[in-house]
């Protein structure tokens, strides 16, 4: 089978892809081929709104546009360049003339512990839906890592009326995130909010125990719990381009336009590794708008467009009653300069090196992600002065 257009990976991105193909060519065929079972479908929902009464149908993309062929359940095992081709498990082998890599990541996996599989690496429908059912009869749920997904699925569940132990092995929630201050008050937060916070542990072992699963970590704290939830981060999914020789390095490497070191081979989401000038360095970006918004670059470039992909992208986040967009780097050994309108409540933390503020996190602050933007562009320098409330929440 030839197409004009094959997408390996059935996520946002891919979704994304085929709407820019689709405002430049509205009629050459595309192939669609995803390991889920499931079309592509909104992520952020499987921490968020769907643990807050929206219905499950909410969640779907809608990828039913005409000449979009979508191959579900289907892996793809080999990416032969020279043929132009990639086959998948089942051994079906599809030509193509521009092929779009949008095969975003595997979550990260405890080193061993887990037997009998009781731990779910939070990440696809299928976990929500797993996850979903153990709370039906379930009221007491371990979730191991405090990063993005953790601290969301740890708020989610405690809103649902479940008892949430949250172990990481930090000092604090979003301890790589957030400057040490903000995820210490994080810490007492959420014990406010009802859930048993664990810093400073490590997992030893995950068994199971009739119905229940036993938690033990290497500080021999041990937990009898209904369900176990693992949100360790993710690995880019590189292997198929590696194995076919397309550079890599931190993901698939792509160039402004979102090309591999193959012309006719794109990358976006997840996977891929783009430079961005406003931080002036290559990135890999891993949130809802780098999956919408390089996708749908890509999507149009594979069609004929030629725009270059310069976007800095933001993410966001709702843990309780609080909530964040942010831009840029959110690491917590740079220099960091907190502008609270309320301590640890509402404000915006700027993230600094050398004088250039490389990262905005507007906590409880809305409406100023691309003022945000283009203060990370701007060379500086800049101090606390410059920065003393530059970005008020507008209305």
């Amino acid at each position: 089978m030839r197409y004009k257009y094959a997408i390996v990976g059935g996520g946002m991105t891919a979704d994304a892809a085929i709407e820019g193909i689709r405002q430049v060519d509205p009629s050459g065929s595309i192939a669609l081929i995803g390991s889920e079972t499931h079309p592509p479908y909104n992520r952020p929902p499987l921490t968020k709104a769907l643990w807050t009464g929206k219905p499950l149908d909410s969640i779907w993309r809608r990828t039913n546009r005409q000449g979009v062929e979508l191959r579900l359940g289907r892996t793809v095992a080999g990416l032969d360049l020279r043929q132009r081709r990639v086959t998948d498990d089942q051994g079906t082998a599809y030509e193509w003339d521009k092929l779009l890599l949008a095969t975003g990541g595997t979550p990260r996996r405890l080193d061993g512990p887990d037997q009998g599989g009781r731990v779910i690496y939070y990440r696809a429908l299928d976990d929500y839906t797993r996850l979903r059912a153990l709370t039906e009869h379930g009221e007491r749920f371990a979730v191991i890592g405090a990063g993005f997904i953790g601290s969301e699925i740890t708020a989610a569940l405690a809103m649902n009326n479940k008892r949430a132990v949250l172990l990481f092995p930090s000092e604090g929630i979003g301890g790589r995130v957030y400057p040490p201050d903000l995820s210490r008050f994080l810490n007492e937060f959420y014990r406010e909010k009802g859930v048993d916070v664990q810093p400073g542990q490590r997992i030893a072992a995950v068994e199971a125990a009739g119905d229940k699963t036993r938690v033990r970590t290497q500080s021999g704290l041990d937990l009898l719990v209904d369900g176990v939830v693992a949100g360790l981060g993710i690995e880019p999914n590189a292997g198929l381009a590696r194995a076919a020789s397309l550079e890599t390095k931190d993901g698939v490497i792509v160039d402004e336009l979102l090309r591999t070191s193959h012309p006719d081979v794109y990358a976006a989401g997840d996977v891929a590794a783009f430079h961005n000038p406003a931080l002036g360095r290559r990135i890999r970006v891993e949130h809802e708008d780098n999956a919408n918004t390089m996708g749908r670059a890509a999507g149009r470039n594979m069609a004929g467009e030629a725009g270059p992909y310069h976007h800095l992208p933001f993410f966001y986040s709702d843990l309780f009653d609080l909530g964040y967009e942010a831009v840029g780097d959110l690491d917590s050994r740079l220099e960091t300069f907190a502008d609270w309108k309320q301590p640890n409540r509402e404000g915006v933390v700027y993230y600094l090196q050398q004088g250039r503020v490389r990262g905005v996190l507007l906590w409880n602050t809305w409406n100023q992600v691309e003022a945000a933007r283009r203060l990370i562009a701007e060379p500086g320098p800049f101090g606390p002065a410059d920065l003393k409330s530059r970005l008020p929440e507008r209305t």
